[in-house]
């Protein structure tokens, strides 16, 4: 990095990854969920339950990477892998992907994978920077009990290094 604006980037951006998101995240679920709802889906006869999940993400890893001119360029990333919690437990993994796809201002495409006991789901948001304060992100598919899973994840930040999630998720 090479000025205190890239800087600030970098920081506004460790602060909105829990996506992706989350992932970021950011952005995280343990399959424990905290509360359970019955709704109608859109095809008659089908059921699609809404889970509300809350997590815990506290990073691991985290790299930038460089790939271009020095500085912060189009194509430059961000890589975190984060462990994920329910009520202290270790419940899973998370790990995101941010690419710089628009300098000045700064927007960060994001992907994000949760790999949970039950199986994984996928995220994915348009990070517009600087950041704001939370981030919903939306779950794009997944595997295991998760595969047909729909909704968001809504990723705020918890300090330099931690996230809580909130999950809503239709399966």
């Amino acid at each position: 990095m090479s000025s205190t604006s890239e800087i600030n980037k970098v920081r506004y951006l460790s602060a909105a990854v829990g996506m992706a998101a989350a992932p970021v995240a950011a952005f995280a679920i343990t399959l424990l969920a905290s509360a359970n709802a019955s709704t109608s889906s859109s095809t008659p006869g089908t059921q699609q339950r809404t889970e509300v999940i809350q997590l815990v993400g506290k990073q691991t890893q985290i790299e930038d990477l460089d790939l271009d001119k020095e500085g912060i360029s189009l194509g430059d990333q961000r890589v975190i892998a984060e462990d994920l919690y329910r009520d202290g437990e270790k419940v899973g993994d998370h790990s995101v992907i941010c690419t710089y796809v628009h300098l000045n201002p700064g927007q960060l495409q994001c992907v994000g994978t949760f790999a949970l006991p039950e199986g994984q789901f996928t995220s994915q948001a348009l990070l517009h920077l600087p950041a704001p304060s939370s981030v919903d992100v939306a779950i794009t598919g997944g595997t295991g009990d998760y595969r047909n899973a729909q909704g968001y994840v809504h990723t705020i930040p918890a300090g330099e290094t931690e996230r809580q999630f909130t999950v809503r998720i239709k399966r």
